[in-house]
């Protein structure tokens, strides 16, 4: 196998996104679309990868830096113009070279791979990725000779009425004999209305040096389609969410309604999972067996354990265990553990806290900067008290101890293993181990002094 190269065409602006975000930086299915043509290209084992960028290089560098060279382009004078920005990063490479789009987020790995093995096989010095469009209009149309090699492409204001009935389009990525591309690219002339170097005259150049070009035909036309504004952002968007969900179902997860149910890309989810409507996965996140997530839930960088329920509630980088019940309307904050057998209940929230195995929170409450031991039980209202207005301080409740409803707990402080706080406890100092602690002010009932209230009312 020859050494291969890739050069991602990442440059424009996208005037028609109407956006201040740079084009390549939109997001599919949570990742930019530009990350999403590194990840999959990188499947054919690529020996260097260079984006050219223009306005925002920082941004895209902050998402693929680490993981391909960036040119700029100063001035978007042509995709032929792009390609000779990585110029001196390339041109004295011997190998394959594949030039792709930065708004094609769609092309499988799979689809790469084959054009490499189609391009190295027929020994072309081009190789164009085609695709039968059902409405070809505006795309560059590739005509074919008799040997079926591709003669040339026509962009379709300077097609025939012939050449328009041709339905086999240009995608506008191309594998090159990365030697034979730049050579080419020297002689591109900007001699067109618009006054740029285009990619595609390099076929032309090609050909009249009788050099082989080929066309490799993709079978499915929606995996080419390039994102130039908001339509084709939510049909890419539409497309891909299918596509992971897909993947999932033929792996044993149940997702009871594909259409409104959104998991990204990097998910991992073991079969026998359920997920229901209205449920949004994001980022790094597992979830394992017999969990059932959702409806209208949202999970971000979490693991979740085996037979674990959420329903309508927001969890985020957290490890919650197995056979935890969360909800409804619970909100898990980032850097928490939750252990197995635990209970976070309705109107809950939870932050930077440890909950130990089978202990409850079962609604009303906030607990956060704490750590809670195993098998506690925590009344409704109850508010971990953790900040002073500059510093942040941590609870600690010990094994089996018991919160009172609307109990107050001033940090830092701590509850002792297997002690009670009375309901309605405001509680500052540290409460021993087996103990009961009321902290409220003792109730004084005034007999008849009702009346003379209602009584004043009245004058």
């Amino acid at each position: 196998m020859t050494n291969r190269y890739a050069v991602i065409l990442a440059a424009g602006q996208g005037t028609r996104m109407k956006s201040k975000l740079y084009k390549v930086l939109h997001p599919v299915m949570g990742r930019p679309m530009v990350q999403h043509v590194l990840e999959q290209v990188k499947a054919v084992n690529l020996e260097s990868v260079v984006t050219v960028v223009g306005f925002g290089a920082d941004k895209v560098a902050e998402y693929i830096g680490h993981e391909s060279e960036l040119v700029v382009q100063e001035e978007q004078l042509g995709t032929g113009h792009a390609v000779i920005q990585a110029k001196e990063r390339l041109r004295d490479k011997e190998g394959t070279t594949i030039v792709v789009c930065g708004d094609t987020p769609l092309i499988k790995g799979e689809t790469y791979m084959e054009l490499f093995a189609h391009h190295e096989r027929t020994g072309a010095k081009a190789t164009i990725l085609t695709a039968k469009a059902p409405n070809p209009s505006g795309y560059g149309r590739v005509i074919r000779n008799e040997d079926n090699e591709v003669e040339r492409i026509v962009e379709h204001k300077d097609a025939s009425e012939q050449e328009l009935m041709v339905d086999e389009i240009n995608t506008g990525t191309y594998c090159f004999d990365n030697q034979a591309l730049f050579a080419a690219l020297e002689h591109v002339s900007n001699d067109n209305a618009q006054g740029e170097y285009y990619l595609p005259d390099v076929i032309e150049i090609l050909r009249k040096q009788s050099d082989v070009v080929s066309g490799f035909l993709t079978p499915d036309f929606e995996e080419t389609l390039g994102i130039n504004d908001r339509v084709a952002l939510a049909q890419a968007e539409g497309i891909l969410k299918q596509r992971i969900n897909e993947k999932h179902l033929r792996n044993g997860v149940g997702i009871i309604d594909p259409s409104h149910t959104y998991i990204h890309p990097d998910v991992v989810i073991e079969p026998d999972a359920i997920i229901h409507p209205g449920s949004v996965i994001k980022g790094n996140t597992t979830i394992k067996s017999d969990a059932e997530i959702g409806p209208f839930t949202e999970i971000t960088n979490c693991y979740i354990g085996e037979n674990t329920v959420i329903k309508q509630s927001v969890a985020s980088d957290s490890h919650i265990g197995d056979r935890v019940k969360v909800g409804p309307f619970a909100h898990i904050r980032p850097e928490s553990s939750i252990g197995d057998e635990a209970k976070i209940g309705n109107f809950v929230e939870i932050k930077k806290t440890t909950l130990e195995n089978s202990s409850k929170v079962s609604h009303l409450s906030y607990i956060g900067d704490a750590h809670v031991g195993s098998n506690v039980n925590v009344g409704c209202g109850t508010i971990t008290v953790n900040y002073d207005g500059k510093n942040k301080f941590l609870t600690t409740i010990e094994d089996d101890a018991f919160i009172g409803c609307n109990s107050n707990l001033i940090a830092p402080v701590t509850i002792g293993k297997g002690s009670y706080v009375a309901a309605g406890s405001t509680i500052t100092k540290n409460v021993p181990e087996d103990s009961l602690s009321v902290a409220r002010a003792r109730q004084t009932n005034k007999e008849g002094y009702a009346s003379k209230i209602k009584n004043r009312q009245k004058d």
